[in-house]
């Protein structure tokens, strides 16, 4: 049997640990079965006594033959007594018999499994311009965009346990870096592993949202979310951000937008608000921008508090069936039963 926990949780929380008993039991899954060992002596009380008609050859001079040949005949039937060891060799065996159609089960520790609540893709953007050299860190450090982002998203990854983490790395083409999956730590990998102009110099805003879709599209949960980053415009991609937003919309994903860089720098280098805001809105989502790497992790909290996790815990205690060892005690108390009976029958017979 399963049962289900859901804990709404935000950052640097963790499941709530399991209720109830934790050790392992015997039980059974038809305790009813041992009214079953009130049924010999019931049957014995109530059943009537046997008679085994049988013919007979009357003598009317029966008595006489007997004392010729000095026996002295008792009246009536005789029935053989049984010995205390037969009643307590099948006392033991039928006990083993209605333990065994009462099915025992050894019930095992819990089990524990974290179910998958939301599917969270994230889209980064590789294009050229995301090597420039111009995010300040805490201690006023200028580090490469994407070194920046990469600290941040990553760390927002490691916080998001019980949902589906994917990444798509998107520039002249988009396509997915990691497909969804529940292993943290190997989507935070294939996040280090991303370079600068990996996927082409330039920005498809519009078919990383077609790609995401289309990932989104085998997810069996209900929750789907996109986080979309970059610091440019959309420079040819086959379908309009707006319009693959509009898709995305109706197939229920929501979109958070993400704008680094500078709004007011060339043509080629200037990141488009204005889209990104417009591709949220459509999305269901929220626009957000970020000049320095404390203020993407300040957007990353603020996602996560928009989105909390919802940690569905699954547990379960496996049962082994035990039903074998009773039942292959009674027929081992049945066989040695029967030897010992022969046992005692070739001793008297030879005494």
């Amino acid at each position: 049997m399963e049962s289900l926990r859901t804990t709404r949780s935000s950052r640097n929380s963790s499941p709530a640990p399991a209720t109830g008993s934790e050790s392992t039991v015997l039980e059974f899954a038809c305790p009813w079965a041992f009214a079953l060992l009130l049924a010999p002596p019931v049957v014995w009380l109530i059943s009537p006594v046997h008679r085994e008609p049988a013919r007979a050859i009357r003598f009317p001079f029966f008595r006489l033959m007997a004392e010729i040949l000095g026996e002295n005949p008792d009246e009536g039937s005789v029935v053989r007594r049984r010995i205390p060891l037969q009643w307590l060799f099948a006392g033991i065996a039928w006990i083993l018999i209605v333990a065994a159609v009462a099915k025992p089960e050894w019930v095992g520790h819990p089990i524990e499994r974290v179910q998958t609540s939301r599917d969270v893709m994230l889209a980064l953007d590789l294009s050229g311009s995301m090597d420039e050299h111009d995010f300040r860190t805490a201690d006023g450090e200028t580090i490469q965009r994407l070194a920046a982002v990469k600290k941040v998203v990553g760390d927002f990854i490691s916080e998001r346990e019980g949902d589906r983490v994917g990444l798509i790395v998107f520039g002249t083409r988009a396509f997915i870096q990691a497909p969804f999956t529940q292993d943290l730590s190997t989507a935070r990998d294939l996040l280090e592993a991303t370079e600068v102009g990996m996927a082409g110099p330039n920005t498809a805003l519009g078919d990383a949202i077609g790609v995401a879709i289309r990932s989104f599209e085998a997810s069996a949960v209900e929750k789907r979310l996109l986080v979309l980053l970059t610091d440019g415009s959309d420079t040819g991609s086959r379908m309009t951000p707006r319009n693959a937003a509009e898709v995305a919309r109706r197939r229920g994903v929501v979109i958070h937008t993400i704008g680094v860089g500078d709004e007011a720098g060339s043509s080629d280098d200037r990141v488009d608000f204005e889209t990104l805001r417009a591709i949220a809105e459509i999305g269901g989502g929220h626009f957000f921008e970020a000049g320095d790497e404390s203020g993407l992790a300040s957007v990353y909290r603020e996602i996560d508090r928009l989105s909390p996790r919802e940690v569905k815990v699954v547990s379960h205690r496996p049962r082994f069936a035990l039903t074998h060892w009773p039942a292959g005690a009674a027929a081992l108390v049945g066989i040695a039963f029967y030897g010992l009976m022969a046992i005692l029958d070739l001793v008297r017979k030879r005494a």
